[in-house]
């Protein structure tokens, strides 16, 4: 064989890397199609839901607290929860010691909607992965937190734009 040809299949081949990564990326949006439609039955886009998902489970929280925590910026949470406020599924209510902090919470008409609406997403969640073992899932979130957590040290770093 050629260089060239050498050169040609190979080069249609993706790394073993790239294609983990589009094999995830695509995994991802399969199952982002498929939870989608739930979230949109209530009016809910995916940032909506994000928010309100952080403030089930971990209680009423400073708005600049939110975005952290959900992977939005600072803009996305301030529109999502103006969305979910004028929808009387959240409460804000400014801090008397700092005007500037306002406490974002679930209120009981967000609860009476969301905690069923996360119940049905938990459980479609649950049918994706139906058929993985657990084992499997355990070996899963093992690599996906070692990728994660490599990614993000090296997003830490700015040592994304080189090699090693």
């Amino acid at each position: 064989m050629s260089k060239i040809q050498v050169f040609m299949a190979e080069r249609k081949k993706p790394s073993e890397t790239l294609h983990a990564w589009l094999v995830m990326l695509k995994a991802w949006q399969s199952i982002a199609r498929y939870l989608l439609p739930v979230m949109m039955e209530k009016g809910l886009g995916q940032s909506d839901f994000r928010v309100l998902e952080i403030l089930l489970h971990k209680g009423p929280m400073p708005v600049n607290a939110i975005g952290p925590k959900v992977d939005l910026n600072p803009g996305s949470v301030s529109v999502a929860v103006d969305r979910l406020y004028k929808k009387g599924f959240v409460s804000r209510v400014e801090s008397s010691r700092d005007r500037r902090v306002r406490t974002v919470s679930l209120t009981e008409k967000g609860r009476q909607m969301f905690v069923p609406l996360f119940r049905r997403h938990a459980a479609l969640i649950k049918r994706a992965f139906q058929h993985v073992s657990s084992e499997e899932l355990q070996q899963l979130e093992l690599i996906l937190k070692k990728v994660g957590k490599r990614a993000e040290s090296l997003a830490e770093t700015k040592s994304h734009s080189q090699t090693g």
